[in-house]
């Protein structure tokens, strides 16, 4: 609290000195003394002494069992787990995909680091990257810290597999896989906006308009997923589907930086994933870190060129193909015997890409579910067998704008999402629901739910009309609308801690403003503020990070 306050000074004394304006020391203490007291009371109305005991009385049940808690990869709520089960898992997924080499108890992020440094200062020596770059790309061995690995479990698959997170937030390379994953990403976004899907809405629209010409009652979905395609990729075939991309887009350099530099940088980050699991250090050795950004762009990359015979069967036969980086999609009229063998030639076309699939007159991707009810296309919102009621509570100590976004965004999903009033209801249901049992008042969903229509522009639904209320709301997905901009000219950022007493502080922070500064030369700026998140109960329990003496360097 009292650095925050601090931290306010500063950016008004910044403003005085800047501007040359003559500093009210006088005003400036009575605002630092009163915001003190009005946060103090803030802080006060609700202590959270009992429930940090109660929290540290938890962690120590946890530790004694040997439990683990983890956030599930999918629905995001707590999943429990053995220490052990985890160890299991964790050794076999290394042992089945041969992607990482374990070095050992040695530290190699010294070596790391200085193998980054010395790469990028030869490049800007040799002037294949500018100054600028090379500032902004070279590791501060101080800040540097080595990855390390964490699992996340899968609670909607059999036997809860886990997936590999490589959390490198500081590791040596995350500053050239940003910078690259930058100048790479629009190549991609370009190259592919007739076969990548980015959400369900955009799904529902083009299966909806395909339909309205091919649908028939005798039409296919099929679903596919590639397994394990992060840690699949070979390093090398994910640096050659880099160099396809660029060569398929025309350019010989990105952001003045020739096409060989790029590959070379990229190709860096790729072979020198390093982290750190359970008391040893590792090496992958194939594919690329999930978590790395760059990563996403290469596999995406590597998948496009593996899918294009697909897409290019697709195109023949007048049959619909998305896909969303590792999960595949397709509807057909060809016949469903013929589609297995085709999946069957596809799963040849790449020994490291291994397709799963779903054949069938219904279709879950996504969290979109569609139906082919003879002849006629019908969606609904798909939840996952492992799916709970479980949204933000409403007695958590976030904002209320928070709190209100939640309702609000899933009923609209709802609306777009359902292609009937009955199924539009049901998801509704499930939502007041789910709400109700997060501690949510009805008054407060209904709401919500007039919210909805009032940004609209409609009325509520009702089966007569639902139809055509669903076209405004599929209508308005396809307006990009830019949020307005904060203009630092004007603006002062001030953020605090968020506690459940501090629900009128703005309010009164902005009272507290107008008394002291309403005629000083900063009454021209607007303070706006901003809500910092105090540690939840995953930060307490879900402990994914080792001890920095296992990731820094050994002094």
């Amino acid at each position: 609290m009292i650095n925050e306050i601090e931290l306010v000074v500063k950016k008004i004394n910044k403003i005085f000195v800047e501007h040359g304006w003559v500093l009210p020391v006088q005003r400036l203490q009575i605002f630092t003394d009163s915001l003190s007291k009005i946060l103090t009371d803030c802080h006060d109305r609700h202590p959270s002494s009992v429930q940090l005991k109660e929290i540290k009385n938890l962690k120590k049940k946890l530790e004694a069992t040997q439990t683990i808690i983890r956030k599930t990869d999918k629905s995001k709520v707590f999943h429990l787990g053995k220490t052990d089960d985890y160890k299991v898992k964790a050794q076999a997924y290394m042992t089945k995909t041969k992607a990482y080499q374990d070095l050992g108890t040695t530290n190699p992020l010294e070596s790391l680091v200085e193998r980054t440094n010395n790469f990028l200062l030869g490049l800007w020596v040799n002037k294949h990257i500018s100054q600028n770059q090379y500032e902004k790309l070279k590791v501060k061995k101080e800040e540097a810290e080595l990855a390390h690995l964490y699992f996340l479990p899968k609670a909607h698959k059999p036997k809860t597999p886990l997936r590999p997170i490589m959390a490198g937030l500081k590791s040596p390379t995350i500053a050239i896989s940003k910078w690259l994953d930058g100048l790479l990403r629009p190549l991609f976004d370009r190259l592919t906006c007739d076969t990548t899907i980015l959400n369900g809405v955009q799904l529902i629209q083009q299966a909806e308009r395909w339909s309205a010409r091919y649908l028939t009652p005798a039409t296919s979905f099929i679903t596919m997923d590639v397994t394990d395609l992060y840690t699949m990729i070979p390093q090398e075939g994910g640096i050659t589907a880099i160099k396809r991309l660029i060569e398929a887009s025309g350019l010989k350099q990105i952001d003045g930086v020739k096409k060989e530099i790029i590959l070379a940088l990229a190709r860096f980050v790729m072979t020198n994933n390093y982290f750190y699991l359970d008391g040893s250090y590792y090496k992958q050795i194939r594919g690329g870190a999930m978590g790395s950004p760059l990563t996403l762009t290469i596999a995406n990359a590597y998948m496009y060129f593996v899918e294009r015979p697909i897409a290019k069967w697709a195109h023949r036969t007048c049959s619909l193909y998305y896909r969303y980086i590792d999960d595949l999609f397709i509807m057909s009229n060809v016949h469903a015997d013929i589609l297995k063998g085709l999946v069957h030639f596809w799963n040849k076309l790449d020994i490291n890409i291994e397709l799963t699939e779903s054949i069938g007159q219904t279709a879950e991707y996504l969290d979109v579910k569609l139906e082919n009810r003879g002849g006629n296309l019908v969606s609904e919102v798909f939840h996952k067998p492992s799916h709970e009621p479980y949204f933000l509570p409403f007695t958590s100590t976030h904002v209320k704008h928070i709190k209100r976004n939640i309702p609000f965004g899933a009923l609209v999903r709802a609306i777009r999402y359902s292609s009937s009033y009955n199924a539009f209801k049901r998801e509704e249901a499930h939502i007041c629901m789910s709400l109700l049992l997060n501690k949510y008042p009805m008054v407060f969903i209904l709401k919500q739910l007039e919210r909805v229509s009032q940004t609209f522009e409609c009325a509520i639904p009702t089966r007569k009309n639902y139809s055509d209320i669903r076209k405004i709301f599929l209508g308005a997905a396809n307006t990009n609308v830019k949020k307005a901009g904060i203009d630092f000219d004007i603006n002062i950022l001030c953020h605090f801690s968020f506690c459940k007493g501090m629900h009128d502080f703005p309010t009164r922070f902005h009272k507290l403003w107008d008394d002291c500064f309403s005629d000083t030369a900063i009454y021209s700026k607007k303070p706006m503020v901003g809500s910092r998140r105090l540690d939840n109960l995953q930060d307490y329990l879900v402990k994914k990070k080792p001890a920095k003496s296992a990731l820094r360097f050994t002094m």
